[in-house]
């Protein structure tokens, strides 16, 4: 049974992560020219600030350096936490999204806009925005109706702290 550089870098890597209260969400290795880069993306149910990154950033390097689990040659080590508009894959990226608005590609066919209002085992309770003046609906959505989940960049979002102020 082979196994990949991302599985044996992930069974490496993730109870590093795990030690510092992160959840290690991806590893990636891609070639640039001819060096090589590592891209390591953490996250966790409060986020991740910038000084947690940096401190498993240090650890994760300690520990590539003592081991040949990237080889001889040069590589870069990026670890970041999921982009603005990151795409929702496991329950838990659904909690942490619980209030953010998401569009929804239907395994029946079509697309969906809508907040996420609650998140159980076996799906979720949404809320549709109204169109052209109409009122907001609720829907159920579960999980086996999802195709593709990924988090919408509101600009004009209100915090929940400013609407109950």
């Amino acid at each position: 049974m082979s196994t990949t550089q991302s599985e044996r870098l992930r069974a490496l890597l993730e109870p590093l992560v795990s030690s510092q209260g992160l959840d290690l969400e991806e590893i990636e290795v891609d070639s640039v020219g001819r060096k090589r880069v590592l891209r390591v993306v953490v996250d966790s149910d409060t986020g991740a600030d910038l000084d947690r990154i940096a401190d498993v950033s240090r650890a994760l390097s300690a520990k590539l350096d003592e081991t040949d689990a990237m080889g001889e040659g040069e590589y870069t080590l990026e670890v970041g936490t999921p982009g603005a508009e990151r795409l929702l894959k496991e329950h838990r990226h659904y909690v942490r999204a619980v209030d953010r608005l998401v569009k929804f590609e239907l395994a029946e066919g079509g697309e969906l806009v809508a907040r996420i209002l609650k998140v159980d085992d076996d799906g979720l309770d949404l809320e549709v925005p109204g169109v052209k003046g109409r009122k907001a609906t609720s829907r159920r959505l579960a999980f086996p109706e999802i195709d593709k989940a990924r988090v919408q960049v509101e600009f004009n979002r209100k915090d929940k702290k400013e609407e109950e102020a």
